[in-house]
């Protein structure tokens, strides 16, 4: 059966298709207008590449699957030949979820989609809606964080390739958990990045952190943004993925009168419409504006979600006491109310001392409701770009991140855990990579370095090319086992399902809360629910009205009548005055 090849090349006079892992065998392509080039061929063994003006053959900038690395042919993909059972699956809305983010390589030893689907089971007896991969696009080498993707279209074959996802997708939605996937759209990684040879995909009249910008507003750019559209076309409806996380939106220069991003919300709208599942996109921005998550039609971008880094660093900050960088805005004694009771942005139209400019815009609690905002204590960002990759329990003790936790899933916010965070894993999670070419290796431990030393952090880095730093962010299951990790794990057990039964906590909105803190004793009121924590290291008492419940502790947590006493980095959860209640609570200790 012959199958059909296209690829866009406007600028190409000749193009070639070679097909098989040589390469022999030869096909010349027809122009088919729009700079389109296709033809009808035998496929053989599944390979393929095309050739422009007699050049060496290359990657197709579509292809499914690349089986032999970045340089070498694209494999055939059919989605359709996958035989789904996920019929009945009807998705999850943002609202109301909780995420967990994970990486696919160090979830587990094997660092493959099967072997992280015998963990799913864990995070639905966790309390898990959504399950968020770090991006899977193809990229040099064996291991990396994925944001240095070159094929957009292929999944990373060391990961398990298309085969590989369509399981983890279909394992995941028989537990009752969507699959969210982190897609980069505002760069590629340096090498193997052979677009610009294709066609006018990038610009230089837009510059990012990265170099130049993708081309999404000059000449030719109607095909370029037809290429992401049509990869998350791809991602919703071939591999049956419920959402996105959209990587640094800030850096997707589009002056056109409809945003990239407006584009695709519209998209997704519809697939979720047409499918009746919703497709949840969410995006990471610098921008601190509400209008991100804006309805279309009032002006705004219409995604569903947009992270928020200020409510991390206002939690970071309180638990940690680092001031450093960008957290030094955040040791504002006004930063923990506001974040926890108001607004996730810190700065809505304040100055930045780390930016040297007011920054963010005010939100409307009323139009823009909480859940729109996704909050975390960890993220693979947050713990990977510190020098050693230290977790939060690592800085600041099993205590304080119990208090962090208690915090988090109280909030008004959609919470984010990332992987391993709710038994403490005893593993760092470090920047790690696989270049070959030794100057960019030499480039990026420079560059970390410099970065590094601007945060005030000195020392020994872990090397990002020494095998021994993917070994040791990989994941210990083993640690389910230690005592200590089992009593953090519980108690996020716990908070999770506490937010799942009571409406103070699950549908927590901005504006409803208080926050009071005296010294290191700090109180959040949520409706008839309170959380007490002591953050100091010596034990402290709180006052709190007489008949109050307690719910839950971590710690030395005791009540009696209309005082609760805490011991060094210990938290509970308490109700308001009940009838029935009286009397002394005994200490819990999970």
């Amino acid at each position: 059966m012959l199958q059909h090849y296209s690829v866009w090349a406007p600028e190409a006079e000749r193009v070639d298709l070679h097909l098989g892992v040589s390469g022999d065998r030869v096909e010349p392509m027809a122009p088919a207008g729009g700079g389109w080039w296709t033809v009808d061929a035998e496929p053989g063994d599944g390979r393929y590449a095309f050739a422009l003006d007699g050049g060496d053959p290359l990657p197709d900038p579509r292809g499914g699957r690349l089986p032999d690395g970045v340089h070498a042919a694209s494999a055939l993909v059919d989605p359709a030949a996958f035989d789904w059972t996920d019929d009945d699956w009807v998705g999850r809305r943002l609202q109301g979820s909780v995420i967990y983010e994970l990486h696919v390589g160090t979830f587990t030893d094997a660092g493959t989609f099967e072997a992280a689907i015998e963990h799913l089971d864990h995070l639905v007896e966790l309390g898990i809606d959504i399950v968020e991969l770090m991006p899977v696009a193809s990229f040099p080498g064996r291991n990396g964080w994925g944001y240095d993707g070159v094929a957009l279209y292929s999944v990373h074959e060391p990961y398990g390739g298309p085969e590989g996802l369509y399981r983890f997708v279909e394992a995941a939605h028989a537990r009752g958990l969507a699959v969210w996937l982190d897609v980069v759209y505002n760069h590629l990684g340096p090498v193997g990045n052979y677009l610009p040879k294709f066609g006018p995909y990038f610009t230089s009249r837009h510059q990012t952190p990265w170099g130049v910008a993708v081309n999404l507003d000059g000449p030719g750019s109607d095909e370029v943004r037809a290429y992401f559209v049509d990869n998350v076309r791809q991602w919703f409806l071939d591999y049956h993925l419920d959402g996105l996380r959209l990587d640094a939106v800030h850096a997707l220069h589009d002056e056109s009168a409809i945003h990239l991003l407006e584009e695709l919300a519209a998209l997704a709208e519809d697939i979720g419409a047409a499918t009746g599942i919703p497709r949840v996109l969410v995006a990471e921005s610098d921008r601190n504006d509400p209008r991100t998550v804006a309805a279309r039609g009032a002006g705004g971008l219409g995604l569903d979600g947009q992270w928020a880094d200020d409510v991390h660093h206002t939690l970071h900050v309180l638990l940690t006491g680092e001031t450093q960088g960008y957290y030094a805005d955040f040791a504002d004694p006004q930063a923990l109310p506001k974040v926890l009771a108001h607004t996730p942005f810190f700065h809505d139209g304040t100055v930045s001392s780390f930016r040297k400019r007011r920054h963010g815009r005010p939100i409307e609690p009323s139009i823009t409701p909480g859940w729109r905002f996704v909050a975390s204590l960890q993220t693979h960002d947050q713990i990977g770009n510190r020098a050693t990759g230290e977790r939060l329990s690592h800085l600041a003790g099993r205590g304080k991140a119990a208090i962090g936790a208690a915090l988090l899933l109280t909030s008004p916010y959609t919470p984010m855990l990332f992987m391993g965070e709710e038994f403490d894993a005893s593993t760092p999670w470090q920047y790690f990579t696989d270049h070959s070419e030794e100057w960019l290796a030499e480039s990026i431990r420079a560059g970390r370095q410099a970065e590094f030393a601007e945060h005030g952090w000195s020392g020994h880095v872990p090397d990002p090319q020494d095998p021994g730093t993917v070994e040791a962010s990989t994941l210990n299951w083993a640690d389910l086992h230690d005592p200590g990790r089992q009593q953090l794990l519980d108690w996020y057990r716990t908070l999770l399902r506490l937010r799942r039964e009571l409406p103070q906590l699950r549908d927590a909105a901005l504006g409803d809360g208080a926050v009071a803190r005296e010294g290191d004793l700090l109180l959040v009121r949520r409706g008839t629910i309170e959380v007490v924590a002591n953050l100091g290291d010596v034990p402290d008492t709180l006052p709190v009205p007489d008949g109050s419940e307690l719910l839950v502790g971590f710690g030395e947590v005791t009540l009696t009548g209309s005082e609760v006493a805490l011991g060094p980095h210990s938290t509970g959860l308490l109700r308001a005055p009940l009838p029935d209640v009286t009397g002394e609570i005994p200490r819990v200790v999970l």
